[in-house]
């Protein structure tokens, strides 16, 4: 096995990649997710991206930060920056809207992969509520593909046997990850 071949996971294997139709199918799955399986999205959405420190990230950033909260006027989604202990910058979006939601996600993804930066997009965060419980589907960019994350009681404990659960129950609507090895958890989400 190569070098890019471990680098991209094997031999024959690429990473799928960020695709836009591959985000949105998460607007049809909220359908099942809130009528058949009772989750209610929390009105609120991120976008997790390892910042670079140079100018034109910068300006790509904060252009597309302007034209969303422009945007708000229109459609009422809020805009929030946060920083995480590891250095990942979020992008919260706040909005009753669930399309709007993911439209101002799909907006910001797509400024920094047509600039050339699609590679520092981690992943797109959705959480939903369970009677109490945060549920999150998190959106891999470099795989082009969800899972589901469900933290548990602990220390970094998650609920690994719900999550298969739910792949079962809407893995028909989503393009999952079908490595669970690649489910990684993210620890911290501020939303």
């Amino acid at each position: 096995m190569g070098f890019l071949d471990a680098l991209l996971g094997g031999r024959g294997k690429r990473v799928k990649g960020a695709a836009p139709d591959r985000l949105f199918a998460m607007t049809t799955a909220q359908v099942t997710l809130d009528t058949g399986l009772g989750l209610q999205h929390k009105s609120s959405a991120g976008i997790v991206f390892q910042p670079l420190e140079t100018a034109d990230f910068d300006g790509i950033v904060k252009e597309t930060e302007e034209l969303l909260r422009a945007g708000a006027e229109d459609t009422g989604t809020a805009v929030e920056t946060s920083a995480d202990e590891y250095g990942y910058r979020w992008l919260i979006f706040r909005d009753p809207d669930f399309e709007d939601l993911v439209v101002a996600l799909n907006t910001i993804s797509t400024q920094l992969q047509e600039s050339g930066y699609g590679d520092r997009l981690l992943a797109a965060v959705f959480p939903f509520e369970d009677k109490g419980q945060t549920v999150y589907f998190l959106y891999n960019f470099k795989r082009g593909a969800y899972y589901p994350f469900i933290p548990a009681p602990g220390d970094q404990a998650r609920d690994s046997e719900r999550e298969l659960r739910l792949k079962a129950q809407v893995g028909a609507e989503l393009p999952f990850e079908e490595d669970i090895t690649r489910w990684f958890p993210l620890w911290e989400i501020p939303l």
